[in-house]
C-alpha cells in the first residue's frame, strides 16, 4: 500500500529560517535545521549488513553460479586445457599483462650465515632494471649435490620474508633450498622510506600496497603484476643454481604470501606443487566479511573483474590442474573458512573427475590468520611427498635470528643503498607511458561497456511493500515541508533489489517550467550546512533535486572499520574514517565493486541516472544540469560527460580530478570513491 504523503505548512518565522523565502534577513542567512534533509530512519550504529552491502554480495553469488555454470561442463582433459587457457588469458589481461623482457639478474650475495646443517645466503638480485629484491637463501648442508627447491612470498609483515624464518629453517631441514624474499613495500624494500624517522611514510603491513595497488588499477593494472614477477625471476635464479633440481620447484606461503603462492603457481608452469596458505576461499564470502575482520586495502587481491570474468580462488586452482596442490587453512582466519571448504571441494572434484584426485588435499588448524606449526607440518609433507622426500623426516625447532642480522643491505632498505634503485610508483608511470598510446578512450565508452544497467528502460512504480522487481524504481513519499514559495519534498527510492536512495526535491511553489539540476557534495545529498548553496541555484531559476550515491549519506554503514595496521581512525571522526583510502568503510565497498566488475565510480553514475528517471518521468521536472559541490565536481563533470542532455553548470571550478595527472604526479593519497581501473587514459 502507497504511503500517504503528509504535508507541513510551516510559519513564516520558521520558513525563513528553513526555506529562506529568498528575502534578505539574518535569519534567512543561517542554515536550515536538520531535519528537513533526512529522508530515512536512523540507522543503527555498529556493524551492520546494509543494503549496499547485501547487494553486493548478491552480485558476487549470481556471477558465482555462472561460473559454476562452466565447471560443471568440463569433462575431459581436452576440456580443462581449453578453460585453463580462457582463464589464463583473462587472469593476465586483468594484471595488465607480465614484462615481456627478462633482463639481467645482476644476483650477487651480500653475505653468508653459517647456521647449525644449513647456511644462509643474504641475495639481491634485480627483477627488472633498477628494481631491488631482498631475499634470503637458505641451503641444506647434507652433502647432496641436487636439492629440491621451495619458494616462500612472505605475507604481510613489517619486516617482509625475515617473519617467516621458522618456516624457511623447517623446510631447509628437510633438504630443500629455500628463497624467501621481500614484497615490495615490506622488509628491505619499502617504496616510501623517510630516512630521517627510520621508518616508512606509510604502514608496511598493507599500507604501501594500498598508495601503489590504487595508482596501479587506475593504468590499467594490478599490484599483483609485480609481485608475480618478482616470483617468477626468483624461479629464474633458483635455476641458475646447480645445486637445485629444476624438475622439484615447490612454493608456499601465507596470507599475503598465500596471496602470491597461487597466482605465482597459476601462471608459472615451473612451479611442480603449490601450497597457499591462509587466502583460498570464496569471494563472495569475502566480500560480506572484510569491512568487519579485515579492512585494510590490499589491492592485489582485488584484481578488477576477477569474480565477473569467471576467475574467483577456484580458478587459480583450476589453473595449477594437474599439478598437486594443498589448501591450507585456518578455522577462524578472516578469509571464510566455509569459502575455503567449498573452494576445495570444487577443485577436488575436478581433479577427481579427471583421476587425478590424490595430488589434492586440504589441511585445517584450529586457530585464527596464521600459519601454525601444525598446518606447516602437515604441508611440508605433502611437499615431501610429491618431492621424493622420505616420510618420517623430523622437524628441527626453529632458532630466532635478529631482523638486523638477516639484512642483505647495509641500511636495511635497498632505497638508501643504491642510488639507481627505482620505485614502483616510477615503474607504474612507466607503464602508463607504455600503453597510454595504445587504449585512450571516452569516459561514455567505458560507462557504456559490459554490465551497464539500461536504467532507461526502467519502469517507475509507487512502493507495494513487496520486494523491488530487477529493472524497476519504486518511490515512497516521505512527506514535504512548505511555506509561501518554496516546497522540500523528500523520497526514498528503491532499485537493483533493494538499493535505498534518499532523495529531496527543493523547488518553488506555483512555478511552472522551472528547469532542475542535480546537485550533490563529496558525501551524498545536500545536508542543513549545504542551505545556502541550494538557496543560489533556487535564486537563480532553477529547481533542485539531491540525492545520496549508494554508500555515501544515509545510506552509509555507521561503523569505524578500524584494523591494528591502521589504528590512526581510531582517532578522527567518523566522516574521515569512513572515506579513509586505505581502510575505510568506503574504500571496502570500492574493492568490492572491482571484483564484481562494475567500479564504484560507474555505479555512482548509475544513480545519477537514477535519480534523473525519477525526476522527469514522476516529478515531471526536466534535469538540464549537474552541480558537485567541492571535489564532487569531478563526479559532475563525469555525469555531464556520460550524458551530454546535462550540462556542467560550474564547468571552471578547479577541482576535478583527472586520473592521467594523479599517474604523472604519482599522488599516493586522493579519494578512493573516484577509483577507475584504466581511468589514466580516458580523454
Amino acid at each position: 500500500m502507497n504511503r500517504r504523503r503528509r504535508v507541513v505548512v510551516v510559519t513564516e518565522i520558521l520558513a525563513g529560517m528553513l526555506l529562506g523565502s529568498f528575502c534578505t534577513s539574518a535569519a534567512a542567512q543561517q542554515a536550515a535545521p536538520k531535519e528537513p534533509f533526512e529522508v530515512l530512519a536512523p540507522a543503527p550504529a555498529g556493524a551492520r549488513i546494509t543494503p549496499f552491502l547485501r547487494y553486493q554480495m548478491d552480485q558476487a553469488w549470481k556471477q558465482d553460479e555462472e561460473r559454476q555454470k562452466l565447471w560443471r561442463s568440463i569433462q575431459s582433459e581436452s576440456d580443462i586445457l581449453k578453460v585453463q587457457a580462457d582463464l589464463r588469458q583473462k587472469l593476465l589481461r586483468l594484471i595488465g599483462g607480465l614484462p615481456t623482457e627478462k633482463t639481467d639478474l645482476h644476483a650477487r650475495v651480500t653475505g653468508t650465515m653459517q647456521m647449525d646443517g644449513y647456511s644462509i645466503e643474504k641475495l639481491i638480485f634485480q627483477s627488472l632494471p633498477g628494481v631491488y629484491v631482498t631475499a634470503l637463501v637458505y641451503v641444506p648442508a647434507d652433502g647432496s649435490s641436487k636439492h629440491p627447491a621451495v619458494l616462500v612470498p612472505a605475507g604481510h609483515s613489517p619486516n617482509g620474508k625475515i617473519h617467516y624464518q621458522a618456516l624457511c629453517q623447517r623446510l631447509v631441514s628437510h633438504g630443500y633450498v629455500v628463497i624467501a624474499w621481500d614484497p615490495v613495500g615490506q622488509g628491505e624494500r619499502s617504496q616510501f622510506p623517510d630516512a630521517k624517522a627510520g621508518k616508512s611514510r606509510y604502514n608496511m603491513i598493507c599500507g604501501e600496497h594500498a598508495i601503489m595497488g590504487n595508482l596501479a588499477y587506475l593504468v590499467g593494472a594490478n599490484l599483483a603484476r609485480w609481485e608475480i614477477w618478482d616470483g617468477i625471476r626468483a624461479v629464474d635464479y633458483l635455476l641458475t643454481r646447480a645445486d637445485v633440481d629444476p624438475a622439484r620447484i615447490a612454493i608456499t606461503g601465507t596470507s599475503g604470501g598465500g596471496t602470491q603462492a597461487a597466482l605465482i603457481a597459476a601462471l608459472e608452469p615451473r612451479i611442480t606443487v603449490a601450497a597457499p596458505s591462509c587466502y583460498i576461499s570464496a569471494l563472495p564470502m569475502r566480500i560480506s566479511n572484510r569491512i568487519f575482520a579485515d579492512p585494510d586495502s590490499d589491492p592485489e587481491q582485488d584484481i578488477y573483474g576477477m569474480l565477473a570474468e569467471g576467475i574467483d580462488h577456484p580458478g587459480l586452482l583450476l589453473l595449477m590442474y594437474p599439478r598437486p596442490v594443498m589448501v591450507v587453512s585456518a578455522v577462524l582466519d578472516f578469509f571464510p573458512i566455509e569459502g575455503a571448504r567449498k573452494t576445495f571441494r570444487e577443485a577436488r572434484d575436478l581433479y577427481q573427475r579427471l583421476g587425478h584426485g590424490d595430488r589434492i588435499a586440504m589441511a585445517e588448524g584450529y586457530h585464527a590468520h596464521q600459519y601454525s606449526a601444525e598446518n606447516q607440518e602437515k604441508a611440508i609433507r605433502f611437499l615431501d611427498h610429491f618431492n621424493g622426500i622420505a616420510p618420517g623426516t623430523p622437524f628441527v625447532t626453529p632458532k630466532e635470528i635478529a631482523d638486523k642480522d638477516l639484512w642483505c643491505t647495509k641500511s636495511g632498505q635497498v632505497a638508501l643503498d643504491f642510488a639507481d634503485a627505482r620505485s614502483l610508483m616510477d615503474v607504474i608511470k612507466e607503464y602508463y607511458e607504455e600503453h597510454k598510446g595504445q587504449v585512450a578512450h571516452s569516459l561514455t565508452q567505458e560507462y557504456s561497456g559490459n554490465r551497464r544497467p539500461e536504467i532507461e528502460k526502467w519502469k517507475i512504480d509507487s512502493y507495494q511493500g513487496i520486494e523491488v522487481p530487477e529493472g524497476t524504481i519504486v518511490w515512497q513519499d516521505v512527506n514535504s515541508v512548505q511555506d509561501s514559495s518554496t516546497v522540500v519534498d523528500r523520497y526514498v527510492l528503491q532499485h537493483s533489489g533493494g538499493l535505498q536512495m534518499p532523495l529531496i526535491y527543493f523547488h518553488v511553489a506555483a512555478a511552472e517550467n522551472r528547469p532542475s539540476v542535480l546537485w550533490f557534495q563529496e558525501n551524498g545529498k545536500a545536508t542543513e550546512k549545504d542551505w545556502l548553496e541550494i538557496r543560489r541555484w533556487l535564486q537563480q531559476g532553477y529547481n533542485v533535486v539531491s540525492f545520496d550515491f549508494r554508500g555515501l549519506g544515509e545510506t552509509r554503514m555507521r561503523y569505524t572499520a578500524t584494523s591494528p595496521d591502521n589504528p590512526v581512525l581510531s582517532d578522527v571522526d567518523f566522516d574521515r574514517a569512513y572515506l579513509d583510502p586505505l581502510s575505510g568503510v568506503l574504500a571496502n565497498h570500492v574493492y568490492n565493486s572491482l571484483l564484481t566488475g562494475r567500479p564504484y565510480f560507474l555505479q555512482m553514475i548509475d544513480d545519477a541516472k537514477i535519480a534523473i528517471q525519477f525526476a522527469e518521468r514522476k516529478l515531471q521536472t526536466h534535469i538540464t544540469g549537474v552541480v558537485g559541490f567541492g571535489m564532487a565536481n569531478t563526479l559532475a563533470n563525469a555525469i555531464s560527460e556520460v550524458d551530454p542532455k546535462l550540462k556542467l553548470l560550474e564547468p571552471d571550478r578547479t577541482d576535478v580530478l583527472k586520473w592521467s595527472d594523479l599517474v604523472e604526479r604519482k599522488q599516493e593519497l586522493w579519494p578512493v570513491q573516484y577509483l577507475l581501473p584504466g581511468g589514466a587514459y580516458i580523454h
